[in-house]
Parts: structure tokens; sequence; C-alpha cells
């Protein structure tokens, strides 16, 4: 009797060991982000929504978690920046790494090494790999391209104007070819004439040239899909030159807090397709705002759902086995918390790690902050095209 019930004990200790194993030391995240160079504010801003994250996470959970960052301004730091965080580190997952050419750098060696990664950069080719351990919280770069010219036409014709001829701008790396050729796709569907598909090189100096392509060609809009301080650049220089057509922005720079603070008033009325915005989430907003002073961007809420979600799949797997932990973030739908203010109000993946839920939003500036106007189930207020409202 004595020996049953020993053994019935002892089996009790190692049910409730093995079930609580995971949790008996800091679980190490890796985070992945620029922050440092051209990109850095948007590294420090996902990094704040990261750590936001993280405190309301563990306010309703018993986990222990050490984020361990690494700071990856550019494609070429990005293998060997991850390896030491598989390697060294002994990190369970990493989230990351907002510029697209990164993340395909680094899920090359987070694919290699087994590591689950999740990430918001919105390259096509980061779950068009047949990768098994990439997770994107976004829809692709062609979504968006396709989105952010069709809203556009959409507007446009609620507001009584018919587009028939349109210009393209965008940077030539990952994240703006992917992006342009979903703006093509779409335009030669409507049957729209892109008067300007021209691609230009990151961190560009003088856009002069676009410009005045664009002051004599006939576009009723134009397109730049860009990061921040190319944005900056191109909507300065138009609008001193008096070029004064809509502009639908490409997300990334025109999304962010810095560019109401960098153009002044020639941001107002500046529209941009968008992978969320915070007045979905207006409490986490506020928290946000009394804390940092500024907006939420995107990546903070974007990357805290992807930190949000990985720790919730590491407790439903009970393990910080990799390939239990990539199993549980692929079969979770989470729609609390971060998740919730992302369009479509969850995270989820489909078979290739693609978002299964998420879509792209109509957003604009209104003095210093960020209005989600298209589609309408979304939107917060009414779009103004070209100074007037639509209704």
């Amino acid at each position: 009797m004595l020996r049953t019930v020993a053994a019935s004990l002892s089996l009790a200790i190692a049910a409730w060991a093995a079930s609580s194993v995971a949790y008996a030391a800091p679980i190490n995240i890796g985070v992945v982000l620029p922050l440092s160079g051209a990109n850095a504010q948007f590294g420090i801003n996902a990094r704040n929504g990261i750590e936001m994250a993280l405190e309301d996470f563990k306010s309703g959970h018993d986990i222990d978690v050490n984020l361990v960052y690494a700071d990856v301004p550019q494609p070429n730091a990005a293998a060997s920046a991850v390896q030491r965080l598989v390697s060294r580190e002994g990190v369970v997952g990493v989230v990351g790494a907002f510029v697209s050419s990164v993340t395909l750098a680094a899920s090359e060696v987070t694919e290699r090494t087994g590591t689950p990664m999740i990430t918001h950069s919105f390259a096509d080719q980061i779950t068009g790999r047949g990768y098994r351990y990439i997770f994107q919280v976004t829809p692709k770069a062609t979504t968006f391209g396709e989105k952010q010219f069709q809203y556009a036409i959409d507007v446009a014709a609620k507001a009584g104007n018919e587009i028939t001829k349109v210009a393209l701008f965008y940077e030539d790396t990952a994240y703006g070819t992917a992006q342009a050729e979903g703006i093509r796709k779409a335009a030669k569907n409507a049957n729209v004439e892109i008067v300007i598909d021209d691609a230009y090189p990151l961190g560009i100096t003088d856009v002069a040239p676009l410009i005045n392509k664009l002051r004599r060609s006939d576009a009723q809009l134009v397109f730049p899909v860009s990061y921040f301080n190319d944005a900056l650049l191109i909507i300065r220089t138009m609008r001193q030159q008096k070029i004064d057509l809509p502009v639908i922005g490409g997300a990334a720079g025109y999304i962010v807090p810095d560019f109401q603070k960098g153009l002044g008033k020639f941001a107002e009325d500046v529209y941009s397709i968008a992978p969320a915005n915070y007045d979905a989430l207006p409490d986490v907003a506020e928290r946000y705002k009394q804390k940092y002073g500024v907006f939420m961007a995107h990546e903070a809420l974007m990357y805290g759902a992807a930190l949000q979600h990985m720790l919730q799949a590491i407790l439903n797997a009970k393990s910080t086995d990799s390939e239990k932990v990539r199993d549980a973030i692929a079969a979770l739908r989470k729609c609390d918390g971060f998740s919730a203010g992302i369009p479509g109000g969850c995270t989820a993946f489909g078979a290739t790690g693609l978002s299964a839920t998420a879509y792209p939003i109509f957003v604009q500036w209104r003095g210093d902050g960020l209005v989600t106007v298209f589609p309408d189930a979304d939107a917060k207020a009414a779009p103004r095209w070209i100074g007037k409202e639509v209704k």
C-alpha cells in the first residue's frame, strides 16, 4: 500500500515537474530590430510596443520572460546576430526585424536552426519560400499594393472623381518592389494607366528628377512606397513645388509620428495604406501615449501582438521545445490583447505562415494623428479627398 502511494506520488510530482519545467527559468525571446541607422525610429517604436505588450501579458499570466535584443540595421548583419541569439542566448523564438530585407536574411538562420520567428515585415518572399518556422502577422506586400490602389480608387469614386492615370514611385528593396507589383496588378485589372513607374535607391538624396517628371505628367494621384527619410523628401519636394495631387503612401515611413513632425502642414490629408492603426485599440493606445509621449505607431502594435502570440503559444505548448512551440504558434488563433487591434481582430496563420485573418486599412493624416478612414467597417471618420469630406 505504501509502495503504491509512493509510486503515485512520484508520478504526480513528475507530471507537475514536466508541466512546470518550461517556466522554471526565464524564457529568452530574441528581438531583432533596427535600433540604429536610418530606420532606428521604427525599431524604437517596435521595442516600446513589445515591452508594453510583455508587461500586459505578464499581468495575466505566470511566465518569466527575458527579451534579448539584437540591433540589426542592415541585412548583412542579420545572419550573425540571429545565430548568436540562438546558439549563445538560447532563445526560444524570435520576433522582428521590421525591414523586409533583414527579415529575409534573419529567417534563413531561424529556418536552419528550427527557431520560430514572427514578423510584421511585408515582402511576399518571407512566407513564399516554403519555410516552416517563419510567420507573418500582416498580409503580404502585393496585397498591400493592391489595396493601396483599390482603396484610393474607391474613395475617389465616392468623391465623384474617376481615376484613369496614376504615378508610382518605389524604393528598389524587397518591400518596395513587391508592393509596387501589387499596385501594377491592381491598375491593370482596373484599366488605369500608370504614366510614371519609377524605382529609386533607398536613401535617395535628390528627388528633383522624380518630382519634375511628375509635374510634367497628367497623373491624377501618386503612389510613393518608401521608408521614412525618403517619404519626407518626396512629399516636401512635391508640396514646395505646389504639386497638390492626392498622395497615397505605402505604409512604412508614412504612418509614424515623425512624419507629421517632419512635414508639418504638408502632412495634412496624406493617405497611406496601413497594417493597423492605434484607433482600433484606444485604451492601449492611450497608455502608450501617456508613457512615450507620441501615438502608438503601427509597428508598436504589430510587434506587440507578435510577442503576445508567441508567449501564448509557449504556454499552450507547455514547453520551450522549438518544434512544439512552432506547432503551437501555427495552431493558435489569438483574439485578445494586442492581437485585437489588428484588422480582422486576431493573429492566426495559414499553412504557409502568412496571416489568415489580417487585411490592410486606409489611414489619413489629421493634425498630428492618423485616422482610419476606409474600409467603411473599420473607419473612425469619413475620408477627405482634395480637401472635401467624402460621405
